[in-house]
């Protein structure tokens, strides 16, 4: 059975004062990071209650594919890739930035057919 966030979150009282979340794997996800995911997540599937439970299961399993560290990276490379002109080409076509998003997106893949 996978962890819910709410689970999550309750079941993380020690790690909660540090502004973390531990998901029964050993992978640390700030609770800033699960939010803001939760929250875009629930935006982009129309705010409801069951977008909730969806996208909390979705971070949830992203979260047992994909350490932080790459998930933060991921994260980061997309935002940046946003950027028009050169500056945001180095954020879109580098060979790491390619690896960075490919490996989130088949964690979302694999959140989304588990979840959705």
């Amino acid at each position: 059975m996978r962890p819910t966030l709410l689970a999550l979150l309750v079941g993380a009282s020690a790690t909660a004062a540090a502004g973390q979340v531990r998901d029964g794997t050993g992978n640390v996800y700030p609770t800033v990071a699960i939010a803001d995911y939760v929250l875009g997540c629930m935006a982009a599937n129309g705010n409801t209650h069951e977008a909730l439970r969806d996208c909390s299961c979705s971070i949830d399993v992203i979260s047992t594919i994909l350490p932080y560290d790459k998930y933060e990276a991921a994260e980061a490379y997309m935002s940046l890739g946003r950027i028009t002109g050169e500056r945001g080409v180095l954020f879109r076509e580098s060979e790491q930035s390619k690896e960075a998003t490919s490996a989130l997106r088949r964690a979302q893949i694999e959140a989304e057919l588990r979840c959705f």
